[in-house]
Order: structure tokens, then sequence, then C-alpha cells
């Protein structure tokens, strides 16, 4: 199972691109709604979504991978749940996948899980990332860890989170059926321009 973490303030876009573009390859997947005491979640865009289960209801035991939205205040809310927390910890132990976007690649800079890391954020956050080397690309793959720039590199993001858990094969399959022909993380695909 493919967690994404929802707290207040969460950018929409890096939430729900992953969710849609994982599910059509068929990875199950489970939102959660984190500091709000209900499944109720506000984007920081006054978006507001149910999420699949409540903090209560969360067992990290049965992860695939676990996925950090940013946005702010939202990345910030998820840096002070001691659910992310021990999940964080949990997937580091155990080599999980997982995958931080925008802000939230800090989250994991703090707390010492990108060293000798390759990684990208939103611009800003840099100084965050504790022992990593940062890079501008839109999307970084290194070792079990996923990271991109911003809500501009969400389908990007979203692709590459279907390749290293399901194969390139399945990757360029979800991004043919919606009309993506962008990169999926370094590989460029081929033409598909509309005749």
């Amino acid at each position: 199972m493919v967690y994404v973490f929802l707290a207040n303030g969460f950018e929409e876009t890096e939430a729900v691109t992953p969710v849609d573009i994982l599910r059509r390859a068929g990875v199950g997947v489970k939102t959660v709604a984190i500091g709000t005491g209900s499944r109720t979640v506000t984007g920081s865009h006054g978006i507001t979504v149910t999420a699949d289960i409540a903090e209560d209801e969360f067992d990290v035991s049965d992860a695939e991978m676990l996925v950090l939205p940013g946005g702010m205040p939202g990345a910030d809310n998820l840096n002070a749940s001691k659910t992310v927390g021990d999940a964080l910890s949990f997937a580091v132990e155990h080599e999980l996948y997982i995958g931080a976007i925008c802000a939230a690649p800090y989250i994991l800079g703090e707390r010492g899980y990108l060293f000798e890391h390759v990684v990208c954020c939103y611009p800003g956050f840099e100084k965050r990332l504790e022992s990593a080397c940062v890079s501008d690309r839109p999307v970084e793959i290194s070792k079990k860890t996923v990271t991109a720039r911003s809500a501009a590199a969400a389908m990007n993001f979203a692709l590459t989170l279907v390749s290293v858990l399901r194969g390139m094969e399945c990757a360029d399959a979800v991004a043919d059926a919606v009309l993506y022909d962008g990169p999926i993380y370094l590989n460029q695909r081929k033409d598909r321009s509309i005749r």
C-alpha cells in the first residue's frame, strides 16, 4: 500500500496527481488525514478533501511507499506530526520508498535521512536538506527516495513513483493513457505529437 499524508495546508496538485496516477497504474493508495481529528483536510488553496482514512486508522505495517506532498503550512504540519515521524522511521528502517515533493524533502533532511542522497526541492529549502547533494532537476531518484521540485513536476513525480514501484513499462503505459509526453525521471519519452 502507498500512503499519501495530507495535513492542512498541503499543495493540492502535489497530492492528488500522485494518487490519481498511482491508482491508474493499479497501485493501492490511501490518503491519510494528519492532525485534523477527522478525515477532512483543507489544502493550501482552499480545496477541502476527504481522506481515505483518519490518522488514528493508519497502520504503517503494510506500507510499500510513503508520500509527502509539499505546500505550506502543510509540510510544516507533517513535520510536526509524531505519526508521520514514526512512519518515516519505519520506512527508513525497512528500506521502503519515500516520495517527497516541493517543500516536503526538508522533512527528510532535518531527520538525517538524506545523507549522501541526490535530491531536489522547492528553491529556498536547500539548506534544510542535511548532508544531501541538491540538484536543480525536476525529479530525482536516490536510493529509496524520490524527490521533486514543485507542483509543476507533479505529473513527472507521479509517473516516476509508478516506475520505481511497477517498472518503466507500466509508467509508460499510464503516461500514454493520459497523453503525457514529457519526461519520466531522466528518461525522455518518445515523440507523442498529435497527428
